[in-house]
């Protein structure tokens, strides 16, 4: 998502022939190479920018290359800048542990000179003149394309085994204007559920993050016990894990779910603006690494960014607040609410030290959200909503159309913690 406009990208897997494969894979090998030379021109000058980068190599790269058509030099050092520019602000933070960015996978960036797209054929030009290959166009595809999104002129492609190219569309469609709000609906992210005030009801939907990260660590540690990790067998088990892609399956579809019913009730969404370095500050003096693993794989702001994106799609105002203290104080006395140790029975719900009123942790953060964000909402006094709140299994909303269909269907049931 740029400044202005909401971008997705489409692959598109191609089978094409020998012969266009060579003329692609003739185009790969001199990119890498102008691509590897701009790298090495930046670490040396100093230099990041795309323009800087291109004034620099141009005429000796287009010497070095002369039959390549010269916007590839452009496009490669386009890549260049924006490999620099993530690889420095790494190295910065005391993340980068290579001298140089390393090039690991090349994907061919391509401008408006470089490819032609219809729906009958895609072109891409090479040292030899053009080449065609037939598109074979995915669902996915033709909801953006019929749904009023725009194609963008940029594209890259990857050469795979088998004659295969991964054809990379890229749509664009302008952010719309944020509504105005009659409301908003508080969302309290933590490791296990994320839990949410729908039609003034807590609720706690659960997104079992820690069984997935505990479940493949444990798996890991199956495959890799008395074996190296350099080992092949052992490398193709590990890489073929899906923990980061459940993960990103679940953010995605909750993110969406609680974005369609904000715009439903035509109100904002009130989140905890996480600093930066969340996990690595909530970690410092935790010495369990299990427990450390959990907090570094739970992803918060992952989770926070795809609701504030997804809501910018949908025109949906987010307001950010800060987190501090949101679980430990009373809403209503702002005095603390003390937790009883872990290990016991019900470690999440606490007492208020001055009107005794029982409070789940997930519960109050969402009044304490409410608060800081200007708004007054009842409490739920005198009921079991502020300690025993409805729980959504991840089961049963994970191919949901709508929460609150869900919280309809389970208050019938009599779903409770």
């Amino acid at each position: 998502m740029d400044g202005n406009h909401i971008v997705r990208t489409v692959m598109l897997s191609l089978k094409v022939n020998s012969e266009v494969y060579a003329r692609l894979k003739e185009v790969e090998e001199e990119y890498k190479q102008i691509l590897e030379d701009a790298i090495d021109y930046g670490l040396r000058n100093n230099i990041n920018s795309f323009t800087k980068l291109k004034a620099g190599i141009y005429r000796q790269e287009r010497a070095k290359h002369h039959s390549l058509p010269s916007h590839y030099i452009y496009t490669a050092c386009e890549d260049a800048s924006a490999r620099l520019k993530s690889y420095l602000k790494r190295r910065k933070q005391g993340k980068a542990y290579t001298d140089k960015p390393e090039i690991r996978n090349v994907s061919v960036h391509l401008d408006d000179h470089l490819w032609k797209f219809s729906l009958s054929e895609v072109r891409i030009v090479t040292r030899k003149g053009w080449v065609s290959l037939k598109p074979f166009f995915t669902k996915l595809f033709w909801r953006y394309y019929n749904d009023g999104w725009a194609l963008a002129s940029e594209s890259s492609f990857k050469l795979c085994k088998g004659n295969v190219v991964k054809l990379y569309l890229v749509f664009k469609r302008p952010l719309p204007k944020p509504f105005e709000a009659k409301g908003y609906i508080p969302v309290d992210l933590n490791e296990d559920n994320v839990s949410v005030l729908l039609d003034g009801k807590p609720l706690l939907v659960e997104t079992s993050v820690k069984k997935i990260t505990l479940g493949y660590a444990y798996k890991r540690k199956r495959i890799s016990e008395g074996r190296s990790t350099k080992d092949r067998v052992v490398r193709r088990a590990l890489k073929s894990l899906k923990e980061r892609f459940k993960k990103l399956d679940i953010r995605r579809k909750l993110a969406k779910l609680i974005v369609t019913e904000a715009l439903r009730e035509g109100k904002g969404i009130i989140l905890e603006d996480l600093p930066k370095n969340t996990p690595e500050k909530m970690v410092q003096d935790i010495k369990d690494k299990q427990l450390r693993d959990r907090i570094y794989k739970s992803a918060f702001a992952s989770l926070k960014n795809a609701i504030v994106e997804k809501a910018k799609e949908f025109g949906v105002p987010v307001l950010l607040v800060n987190p501090a203290y949101t679980s430990s104080v009373c809403p209503i006395h702002e005095c603390k609410i003390i937790y009883p140790p872990d290990g016991s029975s019900a470690p999440r719900v606490g007492v208020c030290e001055r009107g005794r009123e029982r409070w789940h942790r997930d519960v109050v953060a969402l009044y304490n959200l409410l608060k800081k964000a200007g708004n007054v909402s009842p409490m739920p006094l005198g009921s079991k909503e502020s300690h025993d709140p409805l729980t959504v299994r991840l089961g049963e909303w994970l191919r949901a159309k709508s929460l609150h269909l869900t919280l309809n269907v389970n208050k019938m049931m009599g779903m409770t913690v």
